[in-house]
């Protein structure tokens, strides 16, 4: 399992960006979702991705999350050029997505959906099928991860299905980081919550640029970008529009340009 890394370890100079987009184009038929959008992001920096529905917020992630294949354009990694065709391909380069539904397992328990599709299990000869999962490794990698981002669980062996939505929220976001070596995508990741909750999930998401993770924040709450995001990129009917350091001197500037003003 690869966990959380205190910073780049490959000889990546710090000022490197973690990630480039570069006149990235994507289109569905008659419709342009993206139009030449090009960003940075940098190791142990929280970015906001912003924009009204239909901005082109969530072609931009899936797209850097390997669902969709952009049209033209190109992405670095620490400054290397990468192809990333399918999700297996993101998941490689180190980038890691968290989506709307969290995509857990409500049945099963915080160890059994960190390793869903990722079983650690030996003798490495044997076929697959007859392998032993590795459950207590399994087990204490989970905790270590949960225990140094500081993610409290009432019951560890609680299924994540009866846990509450900042719990559970806090299980998808730190599977994430337990395998992204480079990049957590984060999609709406305090919609639904209420004040306590959201709360734990922001300190959680302050925690990753602390331990030098690069974070994409898709968020509608304004007030919550504010407080975590070192950069806003804006984005427009498929287009950058604008990209600021959120403050109070800011904020109307952001606002207008996700609602169109002076258009």
């Amino acid at each position: 399992m690869t966990t959380l890394l205190d910073a780049p370890s490959d000889g990546t100079r710090a000022d490197t960006p973690a990630l480039s987009l570069k006149d990235a184009h994507k289109r569905f038929g008659a419709v342009i979702a993206l139009d030449g959008i090009s960003l940075d992001l940098h190791h142990g920096e929280v970015l906001a991705l912003l924009g009204d529905n239909g901005a082109g917020k969530s072609t931009l992630i899936k797209c850097l999350s390997g669902v969709h294949r952009l049209d033209s354009g190109s992405v670095e990694m620490d400054g290397v050029p990468v192809t990333i065709h399918a999700p297996s391909d993101a998941r490689a380069l180190g980038v890691e997505t968290v989506y709307q539904d969290l995509a857990l397992f409500d049945n099963l328990r915080p160890t059994d959906n960190f390793y869903a599709g990722r079983e650690l299990a030996g003798p490495v000869w044997l076929p697959r099928s007859l392998r032993l999962l590795k459950r207590k490794r399994m087990t204490e990698s989970t905790r270590e991860v949960l225990e140094r981002l500081q993610v409290s669980l009432p019951d560890f062996q609680t299924t994540v299905g009866l846990m509450s939505g900042g719990q559970r929220q806090a299980v998808a976001v730190s599977r994430a980081a337990a395998f992204a070596a480079k990049v957590v995508i984060l999609d709406e990741p305090t919609a639904a919550l209420g004040v306590r909750e959201s709360r734990r999930v922001l300190d959680l998401i302050l925690r990753l640029r602390n331990e030098q993770r690069a974070v994409i924040v898709v968020s509608h709450a304004m007030d919550h970008v504010m407080e975590i995001a070192d950069r806003a990129v804006v984005l427009r009917r498929g287009r950058k529009v604008g990209e600021l350091v959120p403050s109070s001197e800011t904020y109307t500037e952001i606002v207008s340009l996700i609602v169109g003003g002076g258009e």
